[in-house]
């Protein structure tokens, strides 16, 4: 019992941490001392020549590069690894035995969501302090496979096909929507047995566009993702009926809701009544927006003046306030991301860079993706430019 002891305060001393969970898998935890991990390299005005590809990660639980204060964060298996973005290098990381099913920033930190020791849910939800790894609270949410993170700032929500639900920074539930399994108290769901398809959120609110029995045309509910009172009633905005084919949110500002549509293919930007201010063509496929995009999450990076979508094959920049539609650039891979004075948009073989203002293209930057042709979803990192594609994370640097 002594020997056990003196280990356990000399692994806590040395930075690592082992301790058993109440799902009896083992954790690793490898801590980095505060103040320690070195920040992204500069941040350049305009972009460069060229870039070189520095280092790549598996990092199949992060469906876009996650940059969360000095750390660029990667996760697969059942590891989490703080690292630097110029080097790669592991400052810190958190190991389970089990997979993990996705992990984002939400507050500011760091969420790892695992997998339960069944494997049948994403119930392990672990914070993390995104410049030392340290765990800074845990808890055990319902959801399932396919989940994502959404972050408000102060909120973070998890999606789920069938149900969502709303966590504050210490991880209790502020609200719950869509169908309970068990509820305490049967009718406080106001849309029950409905399939929730697509989502987004913004400051004070979360607007879900599902498909309820009975029900043939589209249904976006918005919610106060804060709640009320009681977590298990959500505080409903407004509700109502969306006439048209099946679409997808795409975005929220304020009390808008920006909502794509097919047959033609259009961006509806509704009202905080559920009104539709207007109607924008859009010159994309009716394919790309006749079915929800993965994980019911539409592709969007954004600034402070623009929301920068990916349709699945062109990119169009939104308002960041009205949402309305400002440019388009066909043929693209994934969204934009702002670099200095341009935004880099992923193309076949590059980076196109492109003028915010205008969608102009003056050059493209020449990238060697190795063949891969899928959505490539970039990020910033000082001057290091992050693609994540598909389950590999890469890290570019001007050269």
């Amino acid at each position: 019992m002594v020997v056990a002891v003196v280990l356990a305060v000399a692994l806590v001393a040395g930075g690592v941490l082992f301790w058993r969970t109440s799902a009896a898998a083992t954790t690793r935890s490898v801590t980095a001392p505060t103040g320690s991990f070195p920040p992204p390299p500069l941040s350049q005005t305009s972009p460069p020549a060229a870039f070189a590809e520095t280092w790549r990660a598996a990092s199949q639980g992060t469906p876009v590069p996650l940059v969360a204060g000095p750390a660029v964060v990667t996760a697969a298996d059942g590891e989490v690894a703080g690292r630097d973005a110029a080097t790669g290098d592991i400052h810190w990381s958190y190991t389970r035995d089990d997979t993990i099913c996705t992990a984002a920033t939400g507050f500011g930190q760091v969420m790892a969501l695992y997998r339960n020791g069944s494997g049948d849910a994403c119930s392990e939800l672990t914070v993390l302090v995104p410049a030392t790894g340290a765990r800074r609270v845990y808890s055990n949410p319902k959801a399932l496979p396919g989940t994502r993170l959404l972050d408000s700032g102060t909120l973070v929500a998890l999606t789920g096909s069938r149900y969502l639900q709303v966590l504050r920074s210490d991880l209790v539930k502020t609200t719950e929507f869509g169908t309970v399994d068990t509820p305490d108290q049967p009718g406080r769901q106001p849309y029950p047995d409905c399939s929730l398809d697509s989502f987004a959120i913004t400051q004070g609110r979360l607007a879900i566009l599902e498909r309820c029995p009975g029900e043939d045309q589209d249904r976006l509910t918005v919610i106060a993702p804060d709640g009320g009172s009681d977590a298990t009633s959500p505080e409903v905005v407004f509700s109502a009926l969306q006439p048209g084919a099946h679409g997808q949110v795409v975005a929220a500002a304020g009390d808008r809701v920006a909502v794509a549509r097919p047959g033609p293919a259009r961006l509806e930007v509704v009202d905080g009544q559920g009104g539709v201010l207007s109607a924008t063509p859009l010159a994309v496929p009716d394919a790309d927006l006749a079915a929800p995009p993965p994980g019911g999450v539409a592709a969007t990076t954004s600034d402070d003046r623009r929301i920068y979508w990916w349709t699945g094959s062109a990119t169009v920049a939104l308002g960041r306030a009205d949402l309305q539609p400002v440019w388009t650039l066909p043929g693209t891979q994934g969204p934009g991301v702002r670099y200095g004075d341009a935004v880099l948009v992923p193309v076949p073989g590059g980076l196109a860079v492109v003028d915010p203002v205008t969608g102009a293209v003056p050059r493209t930057i020449a990238v060697d993706r190795g063949g891969f042709a899928g959505a490539v979803q970039p990020a910033v990192a000082g001057s290091v430019l992050l693609e994540q594609r598909g389950p590999d994370l890469v890290a570019l640097r001007p050269a």
